[in-house]
């Protein structure tokens, strides 16, 4: 701009020109600041960009390096998504800025990569009409040399409609007898809903942890209102539709050679106050010894964490099973039980957390960057902590293997690091006092032993039990959507959506497309091959119809 000093002309046409070229440098150097800044965005969304990839293959190559490296890349994720999307608006305000000015180069960010539209999709070819005339010399003798096409993804919103079903009747002339198509069947009685909708509002409640008071919202916005009452009253006729397969799920998992067991807390409404319950579960995995079983999961509900209730779970069971050191299992555990005793298998994973927590450099560098009270580190932890990664570096090796594989290489590698961390221990518990947190994590484990050697005499024990955590996650996500179960009943309904919904899911199903099929069919399917319907036998089926499609 003009200086302040320098003499402005008197004259009202030389002042214009003067303003004219002012406000064009003024343009100018907009039009540089929002590309300097849409390429720093840019660069800032590329950083995010791969720090978020090398913390990806960093867990594929080296596993769990630490308890939050999930929680690590969901950060990092985010950052990423908000980083790239301010980027997006850098450029746009780039490009407008430059669009004023006329000596300032645009700025084209780099073309991010974009995986091929999914072969299986349908394809919808919108021609725009072409030009009749030559743009240059008006003649209409034109021919075609070829195409350029643009391919975007696109969704169609949410279209309700509603579906008359027609029985016409017919009467005989000769007897008039009146002659009708019987009635179809319907999923739930009074028939208000199809089985689309249907598997919509229970894997919204259950699946995607909305409530049905916030679906309602929804639906009546997209003009489809429908009562809250209506949808509760068809919650409760789906669950009773679909308990014959839950059935079938919970003999299946207990049948399972080994079990994985946890439970986890779901708050309960109660009179003037929210009661803690808890939702148990049980989960078949035979991949990592490479069982042919199908992987699945059952949930039970209950009021309490009394010792009865996994004991009932498990009344009828003989096996293996991992869970935690909970009281409750002991029952389990003896030999004269009947039918059979349970094997105790000890969670590893678990067993690292205690002495994580006393080895965590990291969360101590956060707590002395806050200025916060720093944990006081243990080098004997630290060492724990490295013999049971290494544990865990073999058993990646040998997942998915044969049992036999399994237990050659555990007795080959597993067994001298699970040996001498033995030694370790007891050497290094006899030097802390009873109270010390390290002497109580050590505790833990020799007190527990054979249960955490278990897997170094059969192969199909895992050294972990993140296979129930996992199936638990999903309640733990769900707890601060839906804050609280409204009743016992509400907690047994969970429970046994949850259970059809992960195991889908554990067997690479849609669980919505699922449920939509099995609810058009379970009315009239046969009782005796209801196990056609099942998860695992149901992609079977749908995987050998699409081939032949």
């Amino acid at each position: 701009m003009a200086s302040a000093f320098e003499p402005l002309p008197n004259d009202v046409a030389a002042l214009k020109a003067v303003l004219v070229a002012e406000r064009a440098k003024s343009f100018e150097i907009a039009a540089e600041l929002a590309v300097a800044r849409a390429k720093a965005s840019e660069d800032t969304a590329l950083i995010a960009a791969q720090k978020l990839r090398i913390a990806k293959l960093e867990r594929q190559i080296y596993g769990r390096r630490s308890e939050r490296s999930a929680r690590l890349i969901e950060q990092l994720s985010l950052a990423f998504e908000e980083l790239e999307a301010s980027a997006t608006e850098d450029e746009l305000a780039a490009e407008a800025a430059v669009a004023k000015a006329t000596t300032v180069r645009a700025f084209t960010r780099r073309a991010a990569e974009r995986s091929t539209f999914p072969d299986h999709l349908p394809r919808e070819r919108v021609v725009i009409d072409p030009p009749t005339a030559c743009e240059c010399c008006g003649g209409n003798r034109l021919r075609k040399l070829g195409e350029d096409v643009t391919r975007t993804l696109e969704t169609e919103p949410r279209r309700w409609k509603v579906i008359e079903t027609v029985r016409e009747k017919f009467s005989c002339r000769d007897c008039e007898k009146i002659s009708q198509a019987p009635a179809p069947f319907h999923p739930i009685p009074r028939a208000w809903a199809g089985p689309s909708l249907l598997a919509m509002i229970v894997f919204e409640k259950f699946g995607q942890h909305q409530p049905l008071n916030r679906q309602a919202e929804r639906y009546a916005l997209e003009g489809a209102p429908i009562a809250l009452s209506t949808m509760a009253d068809a919650v409760g006729a789906i669950c009773a539709a679909l308990d014959p397969l839950r059935r079938l799920v919970e003999a299946h998992v207990m049948s399972a050679e080994r079990l994985h067991g946890d439970d986890t807390t779901v708050p309960v409404l109660a009179e003037g106050k929210t009661d803690t319950g808890r939702l148990w579960t049980y989960v078949r995995d035979d991949k990592p010894f490479g069982g042919a079983g199908p992987p699945a999961a059952i949930f039970y509900y209950s009021r309490d964490r009394r010792a009865e209730h996994p004991q009932a779970h498990l009344a009828g069971y003989a096996g293996i099973l991992q869970a935690d050191a909970y009281d409750g299992y002991n029952k389990l555990y003896l030999p004269d039980r009947k039918p059979g005793p349970i094997r105790e298998a000890a969670c590893w994973a678990h067993a690292r957390r205690k002495f994580f927590e006393l080895a965590d450099i990291e969360e101590n560098a956060r707590r002395r960057a806050a200025a916060k009270k720093e944990i006081p580190i243990s080098p004997i932890a630290i060492g724990v902590v490295r013999r049971i990664d290494a544990l865990f570096e073999i058993e990646r090796a040998i997942n998915g293997k044969t049992p036999q594989e399994r237990l050659s290489a555990r007795r080959l590698e597993s067994r001298p690091l699970v040996d001498d961390l033995h030694t370790y221990l007891r050497e290094q518990v006899a030097k802390l006092s009873r109270g010390h947190d390290l002497a109580k994590a050590i505790q833990y484990m020799l007190k527990r032993w054979p249960a955490f050697t278990l897997f170094l005499d059969d192969g199909r024990v895992c050294i972990s039990n993140n296979t129930a955590e996992r199936a638990l996650r999903g309640v733990a996500l769900g707890r601060k959507s839906w804050l609280f179960c409204g009743s016992d009943r509400g907690g047994q309904r969970a429970a046994a959506m949850y259970s059809l919904i992960v195991t889908a899911k554990m067997n690479g199903v849609d669980p919505q497309a699922w449920l939509a099929d099995v609810l058009s069919r379970i009315a009239g399917h046969p009782a005796h091959r209801l196990d056609e319907l099942l998860p695992w036998r149901w992609r079977k089926s749908n995987v050998s119809h699409a081939k032949a499609a």
